[in-house]
């Protein structure tokens, strides 16, 4: 059956897919568009806070879980900044060459290590940790301190809840690609 165009709404170009009837799909793809379009606007204000100090986005990710955190072992750190056990080797030995960051032994197992910030490294986040904050506060200001509130937790619930699924290949809903 083929839709007639509205007054209301235009008839969708030759070739384009027809809007989707579904609105819990329409909602969802919606707010998958807008929750990335927010993200990228904010993350362009914090990479630019961090690259006036000539860091990337990681290594600083990598600075500011030691500054806070104090000393971790490198698996921590993996999970703290959600990189992949690679990308935390090639980020702590850019660190370690930057005289930012060391690797210090494990006494209670020999295969794991320490990352933990250098004096220098120390120094490098107290001096530009409060204005890349302020960056953040700046960037996420159009929403007021209730609101703020509310989309983390709201935020939250939808990170704890999508984990929780399972994946879903590219053959289509409900199958996981498991045989």
């Amino acid at each position: 059956m083929k839709r007639k165009p509205s007054a209301k709404q235009p008839a969708p170009p030759p070739g384009a897919a027809a809007p989707l009837a579904d609105p819990p799909t329409a909602t969802a793809l919606k707010l998958f568009v807008v929750l990335n379009r927010a993200v990228n606007a904010v993350n362009r204000h914090a990479e630019a806070s961090i690259a006036a100090h000539g860091l990337s986005s990681g290594e600083f990710a990598i600075l500011e879980a030691l500054y806070h955190g104090g000393p971790l072992l490198l698996g921590e750190v993996q999970k703290k900044i959600l990189a992949s056990s690679g990308g935390i080797t090639f980020l702590v030995d850019r660190l370690e060459r930057k005289k930012l960051v060391r690797r210090l032994p494990c006494p209670t197992d020999r295969r794991a290590r320490f990352a933990a910030l250098t004096e220098k490294g120390h120094a490098l986040v107290a001096g530009i940790f409060p204005a890349h904050a302020e960056v953040i506060r700046r960037a996420l200001s159009g929403l007021g301190l209730p609101d703020q509130r509310a989309a983390t937790a709201l935020l939250r619930t939808l990170g704890t809840e999508a984990a929780a699924l399972a994946p879903v290949d590219a053959s289509g809903p409900g199958t996981s690609g498991a045989s």
